[in-house]
């Protein structure tokens, strides 16, 4: 814990395609992948790596050993590695402490033109018996300080290569993996400064902040969550199991919600200054390779909880404008029980006492428990409701209340692919069609992450989904798929998702999508969110043409990528 940080941004200006050497003759609109002879020499890898703190990377598919030669027994060699493998394949810590690892292992794999796929699967005899590289990146840049990342940076552009930045590989577009890519890898820049008093780079005398808190670019929310607490403050943060995503990285830049935001607004309402390296001169995400972020923080306050398990759906969606704008905030999803289905829901409020944190929510489980005894007052079920549960809780701060909530961290290594929608006040009006379109959809979740302090923030003041200061919930859904799966299966999987996701976005044709957990197959959705801001005064394609003139910071559903082939390699115009 110290001072402000002494960071420094070095704008760094890519040469032209068209005086570009390295870039094949006729080929100037097109990344270098690995394997074309355009790729850098030795030679130019070297030199790179003189220039930087640790060595240059090479990033594997996990399950790599499993393909190994060797004497194969319980005890050592090949299967003895895969068994540890096997054992860690869902833990999440394990996962983001490999560079070629992602959270969801289908964006290691790669579909060919053909609709084949490059994959080094877990169990060798699912896929083709070898293992490939898929979309892991080839090799990479094991980032520790600002002078990495330029150095990275600055070869990326003199050689045009297709670049990926990856901090944990929490990322449900594949947007930290690229076949034949070059990697910068930004996990382990783990500096965490606490502040008494803040000032932004450049800002008036009197523009003062009191207890922030900056965090490198490969800071946890975990991490980020134990230090703000040591220094006896709070912070607004993601909610996940082990807390394993990154602070300072693409939660922040896709908006960053949590289920404290009814109260504290999102993660980019909190931020106070973000250094980042760029292209040629400054922006987010899109734009450069956040270094660090300082964010605002909070007294540390208790928090109020309400575990509930009850039918009758719909009267969740009728009651969340009430729960969102008094402050609650939280995640419920449908389980089975027997016949019925039923949601299971976790809610939580800070700052305030039983008797106010009560005013919102009890008469809603009155009413709920009420129709427990009505079944034809019900949506989802012609039978009676289950009993009702509910079950409070007080904590004497949010991050202990984290904590006792979420401690696992075995929730990934599966395929998988997300749909979503933010949906507003006015389509929650007609909560019986929210209710009897979600329902259906297996494995959905609905989330209390808006309204309130978010709707109160000014559209214009950041470059988020406009859609964002409307919303009140957040629907997200998805599919999986095990692995051996054909790809002409995954492709109707895909279609399903598709379908469900179009009906959810019809609920709400207005609204849009969270920028980290957008549809792969329905993205027009949050691609109108960019031009939408043109009306509220922000041109994010002219920050673009700006500050990254030839696409250097490219990625999924990005700003001006649909300019680009489903790959991000060449131009399409």
């Amino acid at each position: 814990m110290g001072s402000v940080p002494t960071l420094q941004i070095q704008s760094i200006f890519a040469t032209t395609v068209g005086d570009n050497p390295s870039v094949n003759p006729g080929d100037i609109r097109c990344r270098c992948l690995y394997g074309y002879p355009c790729w850098p020499t030795e030679d130019d890898f070297a030199q790179l790596s003189s220039r930087l703190s640790r060595p240059l990377i090479q990033p594997t598919p996990l399950a790599q050993p499993c393909y190994l030669p060797g004497i194969r027994s319980a005890t050592n060699g090949p299967l003895k590695k895969c068994s540890v493998i096997a054992q860690k394949w869902d833990h999440g810590p394990w996962r983001f402490d490999h560079a070629g690892a992602m959270q969801d292992p289908n964006f290691e794999t790669h579909t060919n033109a053909d609709g084949t796929l490059h994959a080094c699967v877990l169990n060798a005899s699912l896929g083709t018996g070898r293992c490939e590289q898929g979309s892991v990146p080839v090799i990479g840049v094991d980032a520790r300080t600002v002078h990495d990342i330029q150095a990275a940076v600055k070869f990326a552009a003199k050689h045009y290569l297709r670049l990926v930045i990856k901090n944990t590989g929490h990322n449900f577009l594949g947007r930290s993996s690229g076949k034949g890519s070059f990697m910068i890898w930004t996990h382990h820049m783990k500096d965490v400064f606490v502040h008494d008093v803040f000032r932004p780079l450049e800002a008036s005398a009197n523009e003062n902040y009191y207890h922030a808190i900056t965090l490198g670019a490969g800071v946890q929310w975990q991490e980020a969550y134990a230090a703000a607490d040591a220094a006896g403050r709070m912070i607004v943060g993601g909610i996940s199991a082990g807390g394993s995503v990154g602070a300072a990285g693409g939660w922040l830049l896709g908006g960053g919600y949590s289920a404290l935001s009814p109260t504290y607004g999102l993660g980019v309402d909190n931020v106070l200054e973000v250094f980042l390296v760029t292209a040629n001169g400054g922006g987010g995400g899109t734009y450069g390779i956040v270094t660090s972020v300082t964010y605002r923080t909070y007294s540390i306050v208790p928090v109020k909880i309400a575990f509930v398990v009850a039918t009758a759906f719909a009267e969740l969606v009728r009651v969340t404008p009430t729960l969102t704008d008094a402050g609650w905030g939280g995640y419920a999803g449908i389980s089975a029980d027997g016949p019925r289905l039923s949601h299971t829901s976790f809610a939580l409020i800070p700052n305030v006492s039983w008797e106010q944190a009560n005013a919102a929510i009890v008469p809603y489980l009155d009413r709920v428990r009420g129709l427990a005894h009505e079944p034809s007052a019900l949506d989802e079920q012609s039978e009676p409701a289950m009993t009702v549960t509910t079950q409070p809780a007080s904590f004497s701060s949010f991050y202990s209340a984290y904590n006792a909530i979420l401690p696992d961290t075995r929730a990934v290594g599966q395929n998988l692919e997300l749909g979503s929608w933010l949906l507003p006040a006015e389509a929650l009006k007609d909560y019986k069609s929210i209710a009897q379109t979600l329902v259906p959809i297996p494995g959905f979740n609905y989330e209390l992450v808006a309204e309130g302090a978010v709707s109160r923030t000014d559209p214009s003041s950041t470059g988020l989904n406009p859609a964002w200061r409307q919303a009140v919930a957040h629907a997200v859904f998805g599919t999986t798929w095990p692995d051996g799966t054909s790809p002409k299966d995954i492709v109707k999987l895909r279609l399903v998702l598709r379908e469900r996701t179009a009906e959810v976005r019809a609920l709400a044709p207005d609204s849009g999508a969270y920028f980290n957990e957008v549809s792969r197959v329905e993205i027009a959705s949050f691609i109108s969110g960019f031009s939408e801001h043109h009306c509220t005064g922000i041109n994010l394609k002219a920050i673009k043409e700006s500050y990254d003139p030839v696409d250097i910071f490219m990625v999924r559903e990005g700003v001006r990528s649909e300019h680009w082939d489903e790959e991000l390699r060449c131009m399409l115009d």
